[in-house]
């Protein structure tokens, strides 16, 4: 059977199969993405075989697309009314709940280890979460509130603070490994231009196809051209993203930050209206790719140092988001529940892990190959976990705030 044709009937099949096993979850109340990432571990590589790991290559412009249109969804909800009506909060629950996770996890993995470059790696990954699971069970569940406002902005941008605290930790983790070998020099500096470069390409790069899709979508009549113009300018921003190596999540959320604050509402919500109901099909294909891509087989071998970081991401993760609405002064509700909402983590960690194997690789030491190991074992076995039980906590911590508007 040739490629393409092997594709496409897998692909339906995938379609046909994943809602009818979606549909089953949702009947025994659990989230439909778990279903779909259920089918995706049976097919994949940990059981039948049948998605081989080639195929998961070629069909990752699925998981780009998908991750392309959820960044732009969180960017439609990120107005700065909203923004401004949620006020300081907001910005120091971010920065809580991603500095609170890094340092748990550094602590945590240096006392169990006492090995300063692997504990700095490991807490680097913490921060980073899965925007595609929040926003799934939001969109399933058709949540609406304040803590469903909040975990918008949260899951947005603290992938951004995510990838400028990477940057400087594996900086520091390098500078750290070549002191230990004679004759290496690390360019630390060098190391920490990098990620904050790409921050601020994101926005750059984002805020300009926003202003122009914005200027271009004012001026349309029929409400089904809409979804045209925006399916045009995520590629566009996801293909400028790889591209140039920025951001792909934060890129795809400043185009739709600028539409929602350049446009009238009445037009985003046309926008919008029209994603929701292509969201639905992305997301059994993307979380069925997702579930492909796990090995299960690796669960086993993640050992303490995974049981650890669990623990210390979790602990995190829940206690800075807390801490950071109680300094905030957010809603009761936001200060409960919202770190139960942002604990999925998956492809940016994933990569980051992968970005550490190659890059200390090069270092050429025992101890830089020995960490990048144990990082891409460890992530990978443990964004399984999160994976599994984000999407759960989410859905609970919308129930109890009193913000899913139906039940099914």
């Amino acid at each position: 059977m040739e490629p393409n044709e092997k594709f496409f009937i897998l692909l339906g099949l995938v379609a046909v199969a994943g809602y009818y096993i979606g549909d089953l979850a949702r009947k025994i109340r659990l989230p439909s993405l778990l279903g779909y990432m259920l089918l995706g571990v049976l097919l994949g590589t940990s059981f039948a075989g049948l998605v081989k790991t080639t195929d998961l290559h070629h069909l990752e412009f699925i998981t780009e697309i998908t991750l392309g249109f959820v960044a732009f969804m969180i960017g439609t909800e990120l107005s700065l009314v909203s923004l401004r009506r949620q006020g300081f909060g907001i910005v120091v629950i971010i920065l809580s709940e991603s500095f609170a996770a890094f340092f748990v996890v550094l602590g945590a993995v240096y006392l169990l280890t006492r090995d300063l470059p692997m504990a700095l790696v490991f807490g680097a990954m913490a921060p980073a979460s899965a925007p595609a699971g929040t926003v799934a069970v939001i969109q399933e569940y058709r949540a609406r509130g304040s803590l469903t406002k909040a975990l918008y902005a949260v899951v947005g941008f603290d992938d951004g603070l995510a990838i400028i605290i990477f940057g400087f930790a594996s900086a520091l983790a390098k500078h750290l490994l070549a002191s230990e070998s004679s004759g290496i020099t690390e360019n630390m500096l060098g190391s920490l231009v990098d990620p904050v470069l790409e921050i601020m390409m994101s926005f750059i790069f984002g805020g300009v196809l926003g202003f122009v899709l914005s200027f271009l979508i004012r001026r349309l009549s029929q409400e089904r051209d809409y979804f045209i113009l925006v399916f045009g300018f995520v590629l566009m921003a996801i293909g400028l993203s790889e591209r140039y190596h920025l951001s792909l999540i934060l890129t795809n959320m400043i185009v739709g930050i600028v539409l929602v604050n350049t446009c009238r509402e009445s037009l985003v919500q046309k926008v919008t209206r029209q994603l929701r109901v292509t969201n639905p099909f992305l997301f059994i294909l993307f979380f069925f790719l997702a579930g492909a891509h796990l090995n299960v087989s690796a669960l086993p071998a993640m050992g303490m140092v995974g049981f650890v970081y669990i623990v210390g991401r979790s602990t995190g993760l829940l206690g800075g988001a807390y801490i950071g609405a109680v300094i905030g002064k957010s809603d009761e509700k936001i200060k409960k529940y919202l770190g139960f909402g942002i604990l999925s983590q998956a492809g940016v960690a994933i990569g980051l892990s992968l970005i550490v194997s190659k890059e200390f690789a090069l270092i050429g030491t025992e101890h830089a190959d020995k960490i990048g190991i144990s990082i891409i074992t460890t992530i990978t076995a443990t964004c399984i976990f999160f994976e599994i039980v984000g999407p759960i906590f989410t859905k609970i911590a919308l129930e109890r705030s009193g913000e899913i508007q139906t039940k099914e």
